[in-house]
């Protein structure tokens, strides 16, 4: 068996769909780069090596990955050009597979996790966050868990109500005290209310601003500390949700939210409306930290747990 053979069917078909924008973008620039070659050199390399950066993988990413297919065709003398799509699959999943982040089979399931599992959600305004919340309400409850949701990000304007009409579709509890108020109360209530009801999941959605690095730092800090005050292991995971659709943008914000809280997981949403999916490749190569979903279309199933071997395969098979 290779390192593309035990792919779902439905998950697979749903994942080539959302990235097909990219993909199509990748191998029309890497058709017309190899038109008239009949093997693989280095200018074939080098236009590869542009096609990958503009597709947002990243430069140092990209060069890893060059690097690695240089090496391939060297120690295989002759590699002809229709292999290169292969090659390619092979050794970015391969490098992905080196770093230190794991997929996980089903990030939906949650048995082994401790109950109730607070998960704090990240992230800027508009990038999907509170919409990335409804989703995993959505796939946590398909699953028969109990699940209530925080609504802490008490200053974006709408963002409260927009929580409370994904929990009522959904039909999962909301926890809020309205707009402006303190996020920190919110958190606490919601850890307090999901305790009394005994729920698997809470999720906790928070401020998305940026600006000002000391403030959100802070705020974040203060939501931690009250929360612990009831259930002093919380937060047990803090997630930032990131729109792939912005390319290096994305990167941007990692690298900025890494510095004043510590991230373990990331979510990457909005890949179906762009042709810049290969920053997902850069951000898990660059960050090491898991990537534990993406997102790949607008419908409530279409949050989907992050694998590298499917996302490669989908993203670079012609």
């Amino acid at each position: 068996m290779g390192l593309f053979d035990f792919f779902s069917k439905e998950k697979k078909e749903s994942l080539d769909k959302g990235l097909e924008k990219s993909k199509t973008s990748i191998f029309d620039k890497l058709s017309r780069a190899i038109v008239g070659k009949s093997k693989v050199d280095e200018e074939v390399l080098d236009e590869l090596e542009e096609i990958l950066i503009s597709s947002d993988v990243g430069v140092e990413t990209t060069v890893k990955i060059i690097r690695r297919i240089e090496a391939r065709v060297e120690r295989d003398k002759y590699t002809s050009v229709e292999e290169l799509d292969r090659i390619l699959r092979e050794e970015a999943a391969a490098l992905l597979a080196e770093n230190n982040s794991q997929d996980v089979k089903d990030s939906f399931e949650t048995d082994h996790l401790p109950k109730p599992y607070v998960l704090m959600v990240v992230g800027v305004n508009g990038v999907g966050k509170t919409t990335t919340i409804g989703k995993l309400a959505h796939q946590f409850q398909k699953r028969g868990k109990k699940v209530v949701l925080g609504a802490a990000d008490t200053f974006r304007a709408a963002a409260v109500d927009q929580l409370k009409l994904w929990g009522k579709r959904v039909g999962v509890d909301v926890i809020d005290h309205g707009m402006n108020t303190d996020p920190s109360s919110v958190a606490f209530d919601a850890v307090k209310k999901g305790m009394e009801m005994n729920a698997d999941i809470i999720i906790i959605d928070t401020a998305g601003r940026l600006h000002t690095k000391v403030n959100l730092m802070n705020e974040l800090g203060k939501i931690k500390r009250v929360v612990q005050k009831f259930l002093p292991e919380a937060p047990h995971e803090v997630m930032l949700v990131l729109d792939g659709s912005t390319g290096q943008n994305a990167v941007i914000q990692a690298r900025e939210f890494t510095k004043v809280t510590e991230i373990d997981s990331l979510t990457i949403t909005k890949l179906d409306g762009t042709a810049k999916g290969g920053v997902v490749i850069g951000i898990s190569d660059e960050f090491k930290i898991p990537v534990k979903y993406i997102g790949v279309g607008e419908q409530m199933d279409d949050l989907q747990v992050f694998n590298k071997m499917e996302f490669v395969d989908s993203l670079f098979k012609k």
